[in-house]
């Protein structure tokens, strides 16, 4: 399976990104360098909350396709320029306290299985770095985490109708948050392996 982590900023992947790539488990690819064959031939894609979507929008088709053979995308950030048919655009909370930012297990998955949610919930003992908002979910969509007293859809999957998947998540990468090191790294093994089909 060939798996692409779109690089989106100056900076590194990433520690775990980083030894993924290191055992060939997920190929890293500069945004700016990224081609549309490249994705014609992958399997699947995790994006991060820096992609500029408006270029990513010349990419539309490869992406459909890629997901019409059964390909996975995980993608991290608040969707802008809705580029496949379904998606809504990014609604943030407005003026939040601190009973907004709550989060709670809604449905079941891999990437999250046993993993207590409220180990996400803060970094250093602040609250909202997880999300403060959330992607509407399409049509067919399962909702996977909540957030606030509403329990607003902040992570979902979604198997589109043309085929393929979708983890959506609205915030940084959630394999960034919570303060646990050894939690981070499972939760990039587990995207990734998710990513290619693998869990």
């Amino acid at each position: 399976m060939s798996i692409l982590y779109i690089q989106s900023h100056s900076g590194g992947p990433g520690a775990g990104v980083a030894r993924a790539a290191q055992a060939g488990d997920v190929a890293i690819v500069r945004e700016r360098e990224l081609t549309p064959d490249q994705i014609e031939a992958a399997d699947g894609l995790i994006t991060t909350t820096h992609l500029d979507q408006i270029g990513w929008l010349a990419y539309a088709v490869p992406v459909q396709r890629l997901l019409a053979r059964g390909g996975r995308w995980v993608f991290n950030g608040h969707i802008l320029r809705p580029f496949l048919p379904g998606l809504a655009v990014y609604m943030p909370l407005l003026a939040p306290k601190r009973e907004d930012l709550a989060l709670t297990r809604l449905g079941e998955h891999p990437i999250f299985a046993g993993i207590d949610q409220q180990l996400l919930a803060k970094n250093r003992g602040v609250a909202g770095f997880y999300g403060r908002g959330h992607n509407p979910m399409p049509p067919g969509a399962t909702a996977i985490n909540g957030l606030g007293p509403g329990h607003l859809p902040i992570d979902w999957h979604w198997r589109l109708p043309t085929g393929g998947e979708m983890l959506v998540h609205a915030g940084n990468e959630f394999w960034g948050c919570g303060d646990d090191a050894e939690l981070k790294d499972l939760l990039v093994y587990r995207t990734i392996a998710w990513t290619g089909g693998r869990l």
